[in-house]
């Protein structure tokens, strides 16, 4: 029998260092997302800046498609709670605005400066700010760290006030992080400061689904194993706590190309995220 034992927990969560070109990422992404962005504002289906909260981070862009939205996708950012802004990734917005829904992009407060707790309720915020301007159905995404707020956003101590909760859709948490608790044994706990409490509190692997979720796991085939192993566990445990689940590893793709999809209105990220 071969046992399988974690040793180096923060290999085990690094994602550039096994990415050919994976220090180059960021940059390459943000040329996209401003080019994006430029087009959108240039139209004037762009809505920047808008507020949510007193924190300085407390900011969402809004994109709008031509005519009226058929509803809303909410888009998490990820980088471990740590790093990057929602203004990274604009050019994702791209296959939902095509299909003819409004995209909201928050960001939120980092950590240290914040625990995982106040960044959950600040994303619920968030969302209820950007629901009371698109009307409709609220489909909700999200990758890495934002995968898991995307999931944590469907749990029964979600902060989401009832109105919203009724009106969310699909919910695609990709390559998320929905238990915490290996996390701590990871270097970047020192600025996370996740500790047991916290853990179990905002793990939604360790907390139950809100009635009637719907939710696909989404990671890329070419990703760390522990981001394969996440995926699997929320949708195998919300399975069996009522939630209607889904789990997809999308071949050939790595933790930074998993969520090109979104950019594309045909593809079956895109689809699923938007299916009705």
């Amino acid at each position: 029998m071969i046992h399988h034992q974690i040793a180096d927990w923060d290999d085990a969560y690094a994602n550039g260092p096994h990415i050919p070109g994976g220090d180059r990422w960021a940059e390459t992404v943000r040329q996209a997302s401003d080019a994006y962005k430029a087009g959108l504002e240039a139209s004037g289906r762009a809505r920047l800046g808008l507020s949510y909260g007193a924190r300085p981070r407390n900011r969402f862009d809004l994109f709008m498609p031509v005519g009226d939205p058929r509803g809303l996708v909410v888009f998490i950012h990820g980088g471990y709670w740590l790093r990057f802004d929602h203004t990274f990734f604009s050019h994702l917005a791209h296959g939902a605005v095509e299909s003819g829904f409004a995209v909201a992009m928050p960001s939120y407060t980092l950590c240290p400066e914040i625990r995982l707790s106040g960044i959950v309720a600040e994303v619920g915020a968030a969302i209820g700010a950007a629901a009371e301007i698109v009307a409709g159905p609220v489909h909700l995404t999200g990758h890495s760290a934002g995968g898991h707020l995307a999931a944590r956003m469907i749990c029964q101590s979600s902060p989401l006030n009832d109105a919203v909760r009724a009106r969310i859709g699909n919910t695609v948490p990709i390559s998320g992080l929905h238990d915490l608790r290996p996390l701590m044994r990871n270097a970047m706990n020192r600025a996370l400061r996740i500790d047991a409490a916290e853990a179990i509190a905002e793990s939604p692997a360790l907390l139950e689904p809100m009635p009637g979720a719907r939710v696909t796991c989404w990671v890329g085939g070419a990703e760390r194993s522990e981001f394969i192993r996440q995926n699997a566990l929320l949708a195998n445990v919300w399975v069996g706590l009522g939630a209607a689940t889904a789990c997809y590893v999308e071949p050939d793709r790595h933790h930074f190309s998993v969520v090109d999809g979104l950019a594309d209105p045909d593809h079956p990220l895109t689809r699923t995220l938007l299916a009705q």
